[in-house]
């Protein structure tokens, strides 16, 4: 009888190390029925990282999953990253992951930006990066010019659009990247077309964000870089009004004033002839291919139109120009639109 009561008691003991185990190793541990994405900093320790767990994804049993992260030395040795946490997934399966850093890529999207600030708080809104980091490798002359660029043009490095890439990505791989993708957009052909026009591709991104700011109408964009690239060959200064406003800082503007246009800068294009020295806003690759296809046509003016809907009417003289910006300023007059 005694033998028969040890030999039961061995045999539980055995299936009950034996359930212990598979449930260490193999069991799912976690309650989600979606993919949880785990975002590790370098400000997340282990502790944070459990928590973590328990509120994204309802670990069933912690005290398991610390056992064995300690067991394999992960504490120590976390990588960080974005990593994804699939339903059904066992500890040994996600701890392997955190520690080889097999992380899940993250879609990096910009579009409809003016400001370098404005795309640096963008970008920090979706990677690890800071903005404040970013922008001190925007703004420093030295590594602009490494790349092709001034601090006044590094805008154009970005084309907008969605990029996989991982979400600790560092700020200098992040530009370096963006340099391939830039490189990769500026294809042989385009290339040709922006020398045709006498332009290079800094040049050609600085004149697509003028007429970007000009209008709201994407498909104007080529008719008036026609008109911009018109005055251009013919030596007549820009005279665009987002420049002004760019110079004044205030983009809100509706009517340009004499004050305004009396403003010292190197961006008041009614006072110096060619191109600004830099971008008024991030180009995006319709507007650039606006410039580069643009409209071929005789147009020297342009108004906005007196319905205030963001287009424009356009002439080819100075008198028919001048009937178009009675109508237009009649119009804000009729509104009591004062600025």
């Amino acid at each position: 009888m005694k033998g028969f009561i040890l030999a039961g008691a061995v045999l539980f003991f055995i299936f009950a190390a034996g359930t212990g185990i598979y449930r260490l190793l193999y069991a799912p541990g976690f309650a989600n029925k979606e993919t949880v994405y785990l975002y590790i900093d370098r400000q997340i320790g282990f502790d944070k990282l459990c928590r973590l767990l328990t509120d994204s994804a309802g670990i069933s049993r912690p005290d398991d999953f610390k056992l064995l992260a300690r067991l394999l030395k992960y504490p120590e040795n976390m990588k960080t990253g974005k990593y994804a946490l699939t339903p059904g997934m066992s500890y040994p399966a996600l701890l392997n992951q955190l520690r080889r850093g097999q992380q899940a890529t993250t879609r990096l999207t910009f579009h409809n930006i003016r400001f370098l600030d404005d795309l640096a708080g963008r970008i920090a809104e979706q990677l690890m990066i800071g903005k404040e980091e970013l922008l001190q490798w925007l703004n420093d002359p030295d590594y602009c010019r490494s790349l092709g660029f001034t601090t006044e043009t590094i805008g154009a490095l970005f084309i907008p659009d969605t990029y996989e890439v991982y979400w600790n990505i560092t700020a200098e791989n992040l530009l370096q990247r963006m340099k391939r993708e830039y490189d990769a957009f500026w294809t042989e052909e385009r290339k040709q077309k922006a020398a045709d026009i006498h332009l290079t591709p800094v040049e050609t991104a600085i004149l697509a964000s003028v007429v970007e700011e000009e209008t709201a109408a994407a498909d104007e964009y080529p008719v008036v870089a026609g008109l911009y690239l018109n005055r251009l060959r013919q030596g007549i200064p820009l005279q665009a009004d987002p420049t002004i406003r760019f110079a004044v800082g205030d983009y809100a503007l509706r009517r340009i004033l004499f004050e305004h246009l009396a403003i010292e800068s190197p961006y008041n294009t009614y006072k110096y002839a060619g191109l600004p020295p830099g971008l008024l806003r991030i180009p995006s690759a319709r507007g650039i291919d606006g410039v580069l296809n643009h409209a071929k046509h005789h147009y020297l003016y342009m108004c906005a139109k007196e319905d205030l809907s963001g287009r424009h009417n356009f002439a080819v003289t100075l008198a028919e120009h001048n009937r178009n910006a009675n109508r237009y300023h009649a119009e804000l007059n009729r509104r009591n639109i004062r600025r």
